[in-house]
């Protein structure tokens, strides 16, 4: 049975919504490893939080462009480091989405090239006319602590679990 232009339209959005999102994401380990904090910031709203695991949330892009700036980071870039992000799985949801992959940063030893932080990320994001924008980050540790666990909880079932889980 042929789809209406209007059920093709939705699938077109739908396809469209998720190739941003995956762009977005994909853009944030080359701009930290540029050390581009305005470039980093911008892909967050305005009044968005990255909340790193063992390292506390950072509010607002002055906050997340100072995450960048940082001594730690800046150490990292000297170093060599690369900040590596796995595909996402994405639910969009009208102009609110999730998505929920991994993170990890390798720094190089002068020898070679040393996993340093290996994280569970679930980003929560939302469509402005100015097109996607992150409105939160949790990064955990996968430390074999629940925190990790419980950014990917949504993931088994779709995004579907009730509300957001935040970690501390």
């Amino acid at each position: 049975m042929p789809e209406t232009l209007e059920a093709l339209a939705l699938r077109l959005r739908d396809l469209e919504d998720r190739e941003a999102i995956r762009d977005l994401i994909a853009r944030y380990g080359p701009l930290a490893d540029m050390g581009d904090a305005p470039g980093v910031a911008a892909l967050w709203q305005e009044d968005g939080v990255y909340a790193v695991g063992g390292l506390g949330d950072s509010k607002g892009s002055d906050a997340i462009a100072a995450l960048i700036q940082s001594p730690i980071h800046r150490q990292l870039m000297s170093d060599g480091c690369a900040h590596v992000l796995s595909p996402v799985s994405i639910k969009v949801d009208g102009d609110h989405a999730t998505a929920c992959g991994y993170s990890c940063v390798f720094r190089w030893t002068g020898e070679i090239w040393a996993a340093v932080r290996v994280s569970a990320n679930r980003w929560e994001l939302v469509r402005s006319n100015g097109g996607w924008a992150v409105l939160r980050r949790d990064n955990a540790l996968l430390d074999g602590s629940a925190a990790a666990q419980r950014l990917f909880a949504s993931v088994k079932d779709g995004h579907k679990s009730g509300p957001v889980l935040h970690v501390a």
